[in-house]
């Protein structure tokens, strides 16, 4: 199965200056995410794998080198946190 997270159900999501603010009810958990993090949240909906993520990220930031391990790092975190979990697709 490939690794395709997926933004977990019930976030309250409210974009911010510096990012966004998660409310999660299930968990009573208010989460703040930066600009990157955001955008990485905005990617994980289930047709994205990780490695996916760090060549978009790449692309977007116009970075030199592929980002693989900050994306690996993000999505696991984003997932520690339960914001996002594996597709079942």
């Amino acid at each position: 199965m490939l690794d395709k997270p997926v933004r977990s159900e019930g976030l309250d999501i409210d974009p911010v200056s510096d990012g966004y603010v998660i409310y999660d009810a299930a968990n009573d958990r208010v989460h703040y995410l930066n600009h990157t993090a955001a955008v990485v949240l905005e990617w994980c909906n289930g047709e994205h794998t990780t490695a996916d993520i760090a060549r978009m990220l790449q692309d977007a930031f116009a970075l030199d080198e592929l980002p693989d391990e900050e994306a690996a790092r993000c999505v696991a975190q984003l997932r520690d946190e339960g914001l996002v979990r594996v597709s079942d697709r």
